[in-house]
């Protein structure tokens, strides 16, 4: 089988990649239930709870995790002063989604002996 190489960019830390696995479970999570209540009430706004549980989420993944990624460019929080909508949520919180699944794909692969990250500390081989 093919040895996978991390992305050309800068690889992670392991802080970021621990990061990583802590958030992305909340996020699919909560990516889950504002789907549903999208379902139901796409038009309805989230209430401010909601909003901010959602931007402590977002906003770790933002500055932890993909603080060196080329998609921060395309990630907003949610405006707790508007009140989005619970579809406009969803698609905020689908983006995030997007670009850790792509955060994942770029340092996460096959060594030759294990799935891993790949990170600055441990890089892997370099072909």
């Amino acid at each position: 089988m093919a040895t996978k190489k991390p992305a050309s960019q800068t690889p992670p830390t392991d802080i970021q990649t621990d990061k990583y696995e802590l958030l992305h479970p909340l996020l699919t999570s909560l990516l889950f239930e504002v789907k549903e209540l999208s379902k139901k009430k796409q038009d309805e706004p989230l209430n401010k709870l909601k909003v901010g549980m959602i931007n402590k989420i977002l906003s770790q993944i933002k500055a932890d995790v993909l603080s060196d990624d080329p998609t921060l460019e395309f990630l907003d929080l949610l405006d707790s002063e508007t009140l989005p909508t619970n579809s406009d949520a969803v698609l905020i919180i689908a983006q995030y989604d997007s670009a850790m699944k792509q955060f994942h794909t770029k340092h996460f692969g096959w060594d030759g002996r294990n799935h891993r990250w790949f990170t600055k500390e441990n890089p892997g081989f370099k072909k």
